[in-house]
C-alpha cells in the first residue's frame, strides 16, 4: 500500500456532492476493490458456516457416518480460519481507505484554503472550516470504510437466497422479496435523518466560528465587561445545536430501529416457514438448522446494508460541506504562469510607489489604512495594478514565493517552536540569522528551541509574539518582503536593536516596512511618505523631517520633544514609539532607560 498522505492528493471533481464521494472512490480504487474483494470472502465464509453445519447433521450426526461428520468438521474449521484471515486483512483496507480519504479532502480543502488566501475569511466563517477538517473528513472516510462491508452484505445475502432457493424454493422466495421489502420500508426514514444531519451539521459549523471568535477576543471582552453578554449568546446557541443534535439521534434512532426491527422481522417469518416445511418433511432436520443458522445470520449483513445507507447520507452531507469550499473562487485569482528573474523593480501604479530591488524601503503613512492597503495591493490580497519586474502580479507563477506580505494578525503554528517558525526549505542557519534580526533570541533562550508552543502562541507576550512572527518571515527569505508594523508592540530599545538588525539582515533582499516608526525610519536607505493614497514626498527620513512638516507631524504624533538618531529623548511614560508597553523580554526596561538618558 501507499504512504500517506499522497503528494499529489489531484483534482476533485467538485460538480456535485456525489461526484466527489465517486471520485474518492476512483482515487483509491484499489485498495477499495481488494478491500470489497476480501469483504466478499469474509461474508460468504460466514454464510456457508450453517449449510456445513446442516451437511454435518444430515450426512454425519442422523446418518452415523464419523467420516462425513470429520469431513464437514473440517470443511466449517477451514471455514472458520477464512474468515479470520480475511476479515483481518478487510480491516487492513478498510482503514488505508478512511485515511486514504480523510487525508485527501484534507489536502484539497487546505490547498482550497490557501489559494483562497485572504478571500476565506470574507466567505466562510474559521467554524465552519474546522468542522470540515474535524467532522466531515471523518464521515467521509466512513463511506469508504463501509464499502468493503457493504459490498460484502450485498454478496452475502444474494447468496443465502440462492442456496435457500436451491434447498427450498418457498423459503428463497421469502428472502428474495423480503429484503427488497425491507430496504422500500426503510428507505423514507433516510430523508428526514439527511436533512436533519444537515441542520444539525450547519449550527456546529455556526457555534465553533462563536466559539473561536470569543477564544480571539476574550481579552477584549473582559476590558470592556462583555464576557456575560457573549457567552448567554453562546449559551443559547449551543441550546440550539443540543436541540438539532436531539432530533438528529431521534431520526438516527428510528433508522437504528428499523435496521434491526425490520430484518428480525423476516428471519422469524423464515424460522417459521422452516419449522413448518420440516414438520411436513419437505426439509431434512439439517435443512431446518442451517434454515434457522441463515436466519440468524442474515441479521448482519441486513444491519450492514442499513449502516451504510446512514453512512453514505451522512458522507454526502460532508461532501456537500466540502463542495461548497471548493467552490469558492478567490477575489484576486493567483493562475500566472510567468517566472520573471529575480531582483526587479516593484511598482504600485495607484499610490505611485516604486520600490526599487535590494533595498530596504520604509513606507510612513498619515493614514495607516493607505500603507495597509498598498501592503495588500504588494502583495497581490486585493487588486491592482501592480507590477514586477515590469510584468503585473496577476501574470506571476509563484507570487506567494517571491513576494511575502507579514502582518501582526499572523498567527504562530502549535507544535515545536523551532519547526513553527521555519518550513521544509529553509535553509541551515537562517532561523539563527532571523531571531537575531528580530531581537528574539532571547525568547528561545527562555524556553528552548523545542518547546511547544500552544494554540495562537498565547504563552508568548504580546512583544514576544510579534518579534517570533517577524522571525519566521525573515527565516523565509523571499525576495521582497513587506512588514507592517513590525515593531507596534515592542519597547523602545527593543525596537532600536530590530531598527539596527533588519537591513543588514536582508542585505540583498527588497524590504518594504510599513511604519511611522522614527527608528525604523531612520535606518531604512529610503522613506517614502504617503498621504491620501498617494505618494506624497520621498528620500532619506532626516532630510523630509526637516523638510516636510506633514511628514515631521506623521512620525512625531506633533511632540515637540527633539530627537537622537530618531528616538525620543522625553522618556515619557516608559512606552515604545509605537505607544507599546515592554513585552517583558530580557530586560529591556532598564536598556530603554539607558536609551532615554
Amino acid at each position: 500500500m501507499k504512504t500517506l498522505p499522497v503528494e499529489d492528493p489531484g483534482r476533485p471533481d467538485r460538480r456535485s456532492p456525489a461526484r466527489y464521494l465517486l471520485w474518492l472512490g476512483r482515487t483509491q480504487a484499489r485498495p477499495l476493490a481488494g478491500g470489497a474483494a476480501l469483504g466478499v470472502v469474509w461474508m460468504l465464509s460466514q454464510a456457508l458456516m450453517p449449510a456445513a453445519i446442516g451437511r454435518a447433521i444430515d450426512q454425519g450426526v442422523t446418518a452415523k457416518d464419523t467420516g462425513a461428520l470429520l469431513v464437514w468438521a473440517g470443511v466449517l474449521l477451514v471455514l472458520g480460519v477464512v474468515q479470520a484471515a480475511s476479515g483481518v486483512a478487510r480491516h487492513r483496507f478498510a482503514v488505508f481507505s478512511w485515511l486514504a480519504a480523510a487525508y485527501r479532502t484534507v489536502q484539497v480543502v487546505t490547498r482550497q484554503a490557501t489559494r483562497l488566501g485572504a478571500t476565506l475569511p470574507k466567505r466562510l466563517s474559521a467554524g465552519e472550516v474546522v468542522s470540515v477538517g474535524v467532522a466531515d473528513v471523518s464521515h467521509l472516510g466512513d463511506a469508504m470504510d463501509i464499502v468493503a462491508r457493504g459490498t460484502g452484505a450485498v454478496v452475502a445475502i444474494v447468496a443465502v437466497a440462492a442456496i435457500m432457493l436451491a434447498a427450498s424454493p418457498p423459503l428463497g422466495l421469502i428472502v428474495l422479496v423480503g429484503v427488497p421489502v425491507i430496504l422500500v420500508v426503510a428507505a423514507p426514514l433516510l430523508r428526514p435523518y439527511r436533512e436533519r444531519e444537515q441542520r444539525h451539521r450547519e449550527l456546529v459549523g455556526e457555534l465553533n466560528t462563536r466559539a473561536t471568535d470569543l477564544v480571539a477576543g476574550l481579552r477584549v471582552l473582559r476590558g470592556i465587561g462583555g464576557e456575560r453578554l457573549f457567552a448567554d449568546r453562546y449559551r443559547a446557541e449551543s441550546q440550539r445545536v443540543r436541540e438539532a443534535g436531539v432530533a438528529t439521534a431521534r431520526a438516527e434512532s428510528k433508522l437504528s430501529g428499523a435496521e434491526i426491527l425490520l430484518p428480525g422481522l423476516l428471519i422469524a417469518l423464515v424460522t417459521w416457514a422452516g419449522a413448518r416445511f420440516a414438520a411436513e418433511g419437505a426439509i431434512t432436520a439439517g435443512q431446518l438448522v442451517a434454515f434457522y443458522g441463515y436466519a440468524v445470520f442474515l441479521i448482519h449483513p441486513l444491519k450492514t446494508v442499513g449502516e451504510a445507507a446512514g453512512k453514505l447520507t451522512k458522507a454526502h452531507v460532508a461532501a456537500a460541506r466540502v463542495v461548497a469550499v471548493l467552490d469558492l473562487e478567490p477575489e484576486v485569482p493567483l493562475d500566472g504562469t510567468a517566472r520573471p528573474a529575480p531582483g526587479g523593480e516593484l511598482l504600485d501604479a495607484a499610490s505611485g510607489l516604486v520600490v526599487r530591488p535590494g533595498r530596504f524601503t520604509a513606507i510612513a503613512a498619515a493614514d495607516p489604512r493607505d500603507a495597509q492597503a498598498i501592503a495588500d495591493r504588494l502583495g497581490r490580497y486585493a487588486d491592482g495594478e501592480v507590477s514586477y519586474g515590469g510584468l503585473p502580479l496577476a501574470e506571476l507563477a509563484d507570487l506567494r514565493e517571491r513576494i511575502l506580505v507579514a502582518v501582526n494578525e499572523d498567527r504562530l503554528f502549535s507544535g515545536p517552536l523551532a519547526e513553527s517558525l521555519t518550513t521544509p526549505g529553509t535553509a541551515d542557519g537562517a532561523l539563527d540569522r532571523a531571531l537575531a534580526a528580530a531581537a528574539a533570541e532571547d525568547v528561545i533562550a527562555a524556553v528552548g528551541r523545542d518547546a511547544h508552543v500552544a494554540e495562537a502562541g498565547r504563552e508568548f507576550s504580546g512583544g514576544q509574539q510579534q518579534r517570533l512572527r517577524l522571525a519566521r518571515a525573515l527565516a523565509a527569505d523571499p525576495e521582497v518582503l513587506v512588514l507592517v508594523e513590525p515593531t507596534s508592540a515592542v519597547d523602545a530599545h527593543t525596537e532600536a536593536r530590530i531598527a539596527d538588525r533588519l537591513g543588514p539582515g536582508r542585505a540583498g533582499r527588497t524590504t518594504v516596512v510599513c511604519t511611522t516608526s522614527p527608528l525604523v525610519l531612520d535606518r531604512a536607505d529610503h522613506v517614502v511618505y504617503v498621504e491620501r493614497g498617494k505618494v506624497a514626498a520621498e528620500g532619506p527620513h532626516r532630510d523630509l523631517l526637516a523638510s516636510e512638516p506633514r511628514y515631521a507631524a506623521t512620525v512625531t504624533r506633533g511632540e515637540t520633544g527633539g530627537t537622537v538618531g530618531g528616538a525620543r529623548e522625553d522618556g515619557a511614560g516608559g512606552a515604545g514609539p509605537n505607544g507599546a508597553e515592554p513585552d517583558g523580554g530580557g530586560g529591556d526596561r532598564a536598556a530603554e532607560a539607558v536609551v532615554l538618558d
